[in-house]
Parts: C-alpha cells; sequence; structure tokens
C-alpha cells in the first residue's frame, strides 16, 4: 500500500531565506549544469530575507519538510514567476503542479491577468503543460555563446488573451 503524505503550500517567512536558497541551487543542479555555470547563477538562485518580504513567496512542505517554493514579482497589470523550485526528489509528484496552479490563484487574487515566465529551457515544457504559451525569447550570453530562454504567458481564464504590444520588456 502507497504511503499517504500531506502537503501544505504556506507563506514564507524571512528566515526561511537559507532553505529557499539551497532548494533553488539543489533543482537548478539537477538538470546537469557544470558548477562553473550554478556558480555564475548564484545572484538569481540566492532567496534573501527582503525578497521573500517583498514578493509573494510559498513554500510547498511534504510531511513538514520544505520541497519546493515559489516567488512573485509584480509588473505593470501582470506579474512575473520570479522563482519556482522543486527538490528533485519532489518531482513528478505533483509538488511543482500545486505550486504553480497556486501561483496562479495568488496572480488573479492580486488582480492580475497575467503571468509571465522567463523558464529554464528545460522546464518550458512543464509551463506549456500547464496552460502557459510562449511568446518571446530572452537572449543571455554564457561563455561568450548565446543562451536562449523561453518566455511564457500563462493568462487567467475569463481574460483576455491579447499581448499588450506597446510596451517595454525588461529583462535581467
Amino acid at each position: 500500500m502507497a504511503a499517504l503524505h500531506t502537503m501544505q503550500i504556506l507563506r514564507a517567512r524571512p528566515d526561511d531565506a537559507a532553505t529557499l536558497t539551497e532548494i533553488a541551487f539543489t533543482a537548478k543542479r539537477h538538470w546537469g549544469y557544470p558548477a562553473r555555470w550554478i556558480a555564475s547563477w548564484a545572484h538569481l538562485l540566492t532567496i534573501g530575507p527582503r525578497l521573500i518580504a517583498e514578493q509573494e513567496t510559498y513554500t510547498a512542505y511534504v510531511d513538514g519538510v520544505p520541497v519546493g517554493f515559489y516567488s512573485l514579482g509584480r509588473g505593470l497589470g501582470r506579474m512575473s514567476l520570479e522563482h519556482l523550485w522543486v527538490l528533485p526528489e519532489a518531482m513528478r509528484r505533483g509538488v511543482g503542479r500545486a505550486l504553480f496552479i497556486h501561483a496562479v490563484e495568488r496572480v488573479r487574487a492580486l488582480g492580475c491577468e497575467t503571468l509571465e515566465i522567463e523558464s529554464d529551457p528545460n522546464a518550458a515544457g512543464f509551463y506549456e503543460h500547464m496552460g502557459a504559451r510562449r511568446v518571446a525569447r530572452t537572449v543571455t550570453e554564457l561563455e561568450r555563446r548565446p543562451r536562449e530562454l523561453p518566455v511564457l504567458e500563462r493568462f487567467n481564464k475569463n481574460c483576455s488573451h491579447k499581448r499588450q504590444t506597446n510596451r517595454a520588456r525588461l529583462w535581467r
């Protein structure tokens, strides 16, 4: 008989920063990136207490143990999924799906229609499966070579699916 597990998604606290940072690094390493790349992304993967205090940040707990989290940033009429990370041992168990659905519900509750996602190429399929669609790409440079990151949008149901075409897009 399969073990039953309890999952909760709770608002993160600033003192959770070290735990969330470890989740982000562990999840990113799961994709097999070289250690030097992970080190170059340290500023993006490090979750500080201030980010948790200022952004919508939620942690998924399974049987009381933190296994994933997400964080939302606010823009003009939309929100962005700044982070969504799940520990490798919790992947393919519904944690990412539950976090994403929770994030979409928070976006709706905060009065926004659109969730924008700049995705790791390895995670783009997950977001597409969750109803997001590719709308652009961000080209960065890594070791003097271009690296493309898919940009996706997830619209809340009953909202317009028309993109704003006259706004500037800022990328990190």
